[in-house]
Parts: structure tokens; sequence; C-alpha cells
């Protein structure tokens, strides 16, 4: 069942002041004959957080790969902060910090050790490396475990170790993937928290199955399937959406969408199975003015009532199609 599909052309961005910092053109990504991801585009700008969702093998973590630079794209073009991440790759990537879905730790360093580390991995300059190891310990919540042995940390405190070794060198970008996996329900608040605060400053890409954090978190949300982004939207126009301002329709004659879309405040007519629409609408519910177009035309009507949908069906919807036959699972 399709709830949204986009053009080719990648994602509008709402804020047209804010800069944009991912720009992906066409991506494709192959594994011999097979297809993983087959033309993405969208954008990332400055002071948002995208949720990147998507289930296992949909080409989401190859995607990720990709925008991170440590995956090379089979066709297709990024930019990151305005560089060509394939012609200029080390001055892209060092706009980038990247924390996978394992935490790339040292557990027998200390956690002032291993920042100190990593300060030196991103090439910041010495003079800088103690106030850049300082300036992320407290933005993640690290100022009394500096002298901790990464290996006794909780697990939360972990993740935030992982956090600030991606945002030492002060990214535009940072790319974060499932990086509240494990956690308990404080230490997920506590993190989330911390996602939060980085949008503000950074352009943040959050990938997760937890669809509750997208909500909590992010500013817009995307979800890829089979290898295509079949699904992108502002979370504020997403939440106007699972409020119930959608009708469901269903007659016994297949009804003229085109007709309907003529109808005042209706904004979007689309398929949901055979002769079922759903219709967006703005402003007062016009349910009357479709029940009255669908008898005027003899359609027969079957149903009609609000679509209260959760983001999780919106999800499953778009995901659960059957994978093409002889298709690889590729994460």
């Amino acid at each position: 069942m399709e709830f949204l599909a986009f053009p080719d052309t990648g994602q509008i961005i709402e804020h047209m002041d804010a800069k944009i910092l991912i720009s992906a053109e066409h991506l494709h990504r192959y594994y011999g004959h097979h297809c993983a991801v087959q033309d993405v585009s969208f954008q990332l700008a400055q002071g948002e957080v995208l949720g990147f969702l998507g289930p296992n093998g949909a080409g989401k973590s190859t995607t990720m790969r990709m925008i991170a630079g440590t995956l090379a794209p089979s066709g297709g073009r990024i930019t990151i902060n305005g560089t060509d991440l394939l012609d200029q790759p080390r001055r892209a990537k060092a706009d980038i910090g990247y924390l996978p879905e394992q935490p790339p730790l040292y557990r027998e360093l200390t956690v002032d050790e291993y920042l100190h580390y990593c300060a030196r991995l991103h090439r910041l300059a010495r003079a800088e490396r103690g106030r850049a190891v300082a300036r992320a310990k407290e933005r993640c919540g690290l100022d009394d475990a500096g002298r901790r042995l990464i290996g006794t940390l909780s697990k939360g405190y972990q993740q935030r170790v992982g956090i600030a070794q991606a945002i030492l060198h002060d990214p535009a970008v940072v790319i974060l993937d499932e990086p509240t996996v494990g956690l308990d329900p404080i230490q997920i608040r506590d993190i989330r928290g911390l996602i939060r605060e980085l949008g503000e400053r950074h352009g943040i890409i959050l990938s997760t199955h937890i669809l509750p954090e997208v909500q909590a978190t992010c500013t817009r949300v995307q979800i890829i399937n089979q290898g295509r982004l079949v699904f992108a939207e502002s979370m504020d126009r997403l939440q106007q959406r699972l409020a119930g301002n959608t009708l469901l329709l269903e007659t016994r004659e297949p009804a003229d969408a085109d007709a309907l879309r003529t109808l005042p405040g209706i904004t979007t007519v689309e398929s949901a199975g055979p002769n079922r629409l759903r219709l967006v609408f703005e402003g007062d519910n016009p349910a009357d003015r479709v029940a009255a177009l669908v008898h005027d035309k003899q359609w027969g009507l079957r149903e009609l009532a609000l679509d209260r949908r959760s983001l999780e069906q919106v999800f499953v919807d778009l995901t659960c199609s059957e994978p093409p036959a002889g298709a690889e699972e590729v994460a």
C-alpha cells in the first residue's frame, strides 16, 4: 500500500534560508548485479535532525555509508557543506562526524586518552586538541569520566563517548547509526536530549528502528524501502497527517480521483487499495461534500471515516511489500 511517493528530484527544504549541508543526487549502489540503492536524492540543512528509517535490507545502512564516505557510490553525486565528496574526499570528510552502530571504542583506554587519540586522527592542531576534547566532554556530559577506562563505563556512557568522538572536530554534519540500541529508558532519554541539542548547531542524520525516537527528536523523516526513498516529510506536516486530517474512502465502483481533488479543502488523493482512496484535507472536515459527490456520481459509498494513523502504521504500509525475487538482502 502506497502512502506517499516522491519524485527523484529529492527533498524540498522548507526553510529556504538554511544552509544546505548535505546534497545527495541520484545515488546508486550495486553489489554485483543487485541494486541496493536506486536513485536516492535528498538534502539536509543546518539545524535539521533527519530520521532515516527502513527495514533490514532496505539500503539504509548502505546509503549512510556512502554519505559518510566509507563506501563509494556506483553512481550519483554527494556534496558535504559545498564540497564534492568524491572530488575532494579529505576536505569533505572533515565536515562529517560519524557514529556507527558499533561505536569504535578502545575499552583499554581512558576517555581522555581515547578522545585525544581521536583528535589526532582528525588532524586537529596540537594546541587545539585539549580545548576540543574539553568541549566535546562538556557537551556529552563526560566531564567527570575523563580518567575512567572506557571498558568500565555503562553502555549509555560508552554511547556518549562515541558521540563525543563524532563531534570532537565540530563537524557540520553528524551521522548517528542506532545511537540508543541497548540502552535503558533513562539513558535513552539522555541521548535523545543530547541529539536535540546537537541538532541546534549541526545537521543530524539519525538512523533508528525505534519509531517513537524519531517523533521525539527529529524535524524530518524519510523512509527507504527496496533501495528507493518511498516517503519524505517534515515532522510538522507528518504530525498533521497523523492528527486526523485524512479521510479513508471506500466505494463500490472506482471513484474518480480527479473529481475528488476539485472539492474545496481536498489537497491530496492517494490510492489505499482496490476502490479505496485516502483523502488529505485542510481546514474543516469535507466528509459531507465527499459523501454528496459519491452519491451524485453513483459510486456507491461503503466507508467514509477519519483515518487516524501512527508513524508505525505508515512505516508498515510502505515497507510490507515483498522484495523482488532473487534479491539479496543488503543492509
